[in-house]
């Protein structure tokens, strides 16, 4: 019965990678690039003092000529009840006002997180009534302090959960009323049916959303962002056709009338659920490429997000513009 259950779980095992490889398979198609719709995550050091004048000009600089529209800079974390001490982004104003002279047409979105108590006894509980109205005024807080728009990470936020879609819909109201955008970090989806599930009663980490999920999150938000990283996969082949599906799924839940951006892995550490030499940038672009040109090849409301700033290489950036391209002239 062991050797017969091994032997199935090789199988199945084999059977999702040759189908992964399939799905890196192919040329992509014409017009799969940049819609000017992108976005670049930043760390705490541009709020904080430790970025200036000259941090600010390489950034500028690689970010010129790209599709990037967004910078969401980490202005957390907020505390455990969702509050957010205004001493975290000492230096919010300075980087507005120098964003918005050196890259016009850019936004600045306030990328607030916290560690949820989903899966441990300490964090963020999104079932306290009190701690959601907090969340809210701190988003309320970080635009009142000249951020275009709020840009949430909360981890790890379990498939299904609807305090988190409750709070959503009182952020939007809140980001409506103001005319800027709401966005979220996103779980990657279940690359198989109810796989969620599976993780969860097995290593209480159900690290997948469900489809219908992610789709209930997307239609709440104006910007969702898929943390299409961190995957274990061994090869940039099954890496890359893991992202063109993760693109397919995703596409197939968004809505049409919100932006869908796929990660992009801009850092390199090597541990159990990530493989520098095969989560890359040029991989993950070129099956973002494949699945958008599969999917919803015309749609317009899509971008890449590259993940993150103070450890993305030249060759990262690089490997973005040269395959993702430029945005077209009007």
């Amino acid at each position: 019965m062991t050797a017969g259950l091994a032997g199935c779980l090789a199988l199945a095992v084999l059977a999702g990678g040759i189908s992964l490889r399939l799905l890196y398979a192919g040329d992509p198609k014409p017009g799969t690039l940049t819609r000017g719709r992108d976005a670049v995550w930043l760390g705490h050091a541009w709020v904080d003092g430790r970025n200036g004048e000259p941090e600010l000009a390489t950034l500028a600089r690689r970010v010129r000529g790209t599709g990037i529209r967004d910078l969401y800079v980490h202005a957390g974390p907020l505390e455990h009840n969702g509050t957010l001490p205004a001493a975290r982004y000492p230096r919010a104003a300075w980087l507005l006002k120098t964003v918005h002279r050196e890259l016009p047409g850019v936004r600045v979105q306030a990328w607030l997180g916290d560690k949820l108590a989903t899966e441990g006894p300490t964090g963020l509980r999104l079932g306290d009534r009190d701690s959601r109205a907090h969340i809210v005024r701190s988003a309320r807080q970080v635009l009142d302090a000249g951020f275009d728009g709020v840009h949430f990470d909360l981890e790890p936020m379990h498939s299904g959960d609807r305090d988190f879609l409750s709070l959503l819909d009182d952020l939007h109201a809140l980001t409506r009323s103001r005319h800027v955008p709401l966005s979220v970090a996103a779980h990657q989806i279940d690359p198989l049916p109810g796989l969620h599930s599976v993780a969860g009663f097995v290593a209480n980490h159900p690290k997948w959303w469900s489809q219908k999920y992610f789709g209930q999150v997307a239609r709440r938000v104006d910007q969702i962002a898929v943390m299409s990283y961190d995957t274990s996969m061994p090869l940039e082949s099954l890496y890359g056709g893991y992202v063109a599906q993760q693109t397919e799924l995703a596409l197939e839940a968004t809505p049409p009338d919100t932006d869908l951006l796929m990660g992009l892995p801009g850092y390199h550490t090597d541990n159990f659920g990530r493989h520098a030499w095969a989560e890359t940038v040029a991989a993950a672009v070129r099956g973002t490429r494949l699945g958008l040109g599969r999917e919803d090849r015309g749609r317009e409301r899509f971008g890449v997000a590259l993940y993150v700033d103070f450890a993305a290489t030249p060759g990262d950036w690089t490997a973005y513009r040269r395959g993702w391209g430029a945005p077209t002239a009007e």
